[in-house]
């Protein structure tokens, strides 16, 4: 069989499971497009403490957003869990197996001790949370299409390629979500504002030399993960050095966003929103305050909402306890400035 027609068998194949996945569900206009599910959050036997991430970070956030009143606990929409034909759309099934050796699991989220223990304790407790965020953030982007604008309070998993996870990173979400909306949304050209401190390398690679994605990067070069052959896929690379301030930071978002403005017009915005940029994160090694973080997020929504395209905003990494306080302010900022909505419409 020649490649060229192995390739189209291998699209057919992918677009067929795109269509059949049960991940894009009719949700009710009584809820927001603001998506989380408990499962969300990791608890392993307090193994999930040896990494820096705050693995109970997603439910903070939503605690957060209802305690100030700006978010009904009722109007959350929970995702469904992808399933593995779902992950085969993007990932091989060699890479799915490798999952199912624990050491590779504690290889790909750093914690060397999840290697002891048994497969199904690592799938149930780890990569079951992981696979119910790549649901949301897959629903994330049908919701966005509906309704101008969707937050998945997970996911942001841009480590992650088909073939390679990492950096906490078991599943391509991004990449996922995307080849979703190409099949299922008709949609043909899409930007990945990647502004997590880390370099994306996961939806660098798996996007190399495909004009339908423009990826604009905004990382520091001097941290993990040091993937000089993704970089060469960024579209627009910005780089901030350790100890870069609030006020230089926005400064240089604000002129990369007039940049790619002007070179690709998308009909989706993926937002990969870390928070490890904060000020004091042990691994973003960025000096940004925590009302900088409003901002940053406020100018993106800004970017996409005026010329009114879809955005599915990703929370990613961020590893300090502040970080979802820090979010949720955020959030509750861009109720404030009208650029979303957390009041469900009538009920269905």
């Amino acid at each position: 069989m020649s490649s060229s027609s192995s390739g189209t068998d291998a699209l057919a194949l992918a677009r067929n499971r795109i269509l059949s996945s049960k991940l894009y569900f009719d949700v009710p206009p009584s809820k927001v497009p603001l998506i989380y599910s408990e499962s969300y959050d990791i608890s392993f036997l307090g193994i999930e403490k040896l990494h820096p991430f705050d693995s109970s970070k997603w439910g903070r956030i939503c605690g957060f957003l209802v305690s100030f009143d700006v978010l009904d606990k009722k109007c959350i929409v929970e995702p469904l869990e992808a399933s593995k034909d779902d992950l085969l759309v993007v990932h091989s099934e060699s890479y799915l197996n490798s999952l199912k050796e624990s050491s590779n699991v504690a290889t790909i989220i750093e914690v060397p001790p999840v290697a002891l223990f048994p497969n199904c304790l690592v799938q149930n407790k780890v990569l079951f949370p992981f696979r119910k965020q790549v649901g949301g953030t897959i629903l994330a982007v049908k919701l966005a299409k509906e309704r101008g604008w969707a937050i998945n309070v997970g996911g942001g998993f841009h480590h992650c390629s088909a073939e390679k996870g990492g950096g906490f990173c078991a599943y391509a979400d991004i990449s996922l979500c995307i080849h979703f909306a190409f099949v299922r949304l008709n949609i043909s050209r899409v930007m990945i504002i990647d502004l997590d401190a880390h370099q994306g390398n996961g939806h660098e690679t798996d996007f190399a030399d495909d004009s339908r994605v423009y990826i604009l990067d905004m990382y520091n070069p001097g941290i993990y993960p040091w993937d000089y052959d993704a970089r060469n896929y960024i579209n627009q690379k910005v780089e901030v050095k350790s100890g870069t301030l609030t006020e230089e930071y926005l400064q240089k978002l604000d002129e990369a966003l007039e940049v790619a403005a002007r070179r690709f017009k998308p009909e989706l915005v993926i937002y990969n929103a870390g928070t490890d940029i904060l000020d004091g994160d042990p691994l973003g090694r960025l000096k940004i305050s925590p009302d900088g973080i409003a901002l940053r997020d406020e100018k993106v929504f800004r970017f996409a909402r005026e010329k009114n395209i879809p955005i599915v905003m990703l929370t990613s990494g961020g590893y300090m306890k502040s970080s979802a306080r820090v979010i949720a302010d955020s959030i509750v900022n861009l109720s404030k400035k009208c650029l979303i909505e957390t009041r469900g419409g009538p009920k269905a």
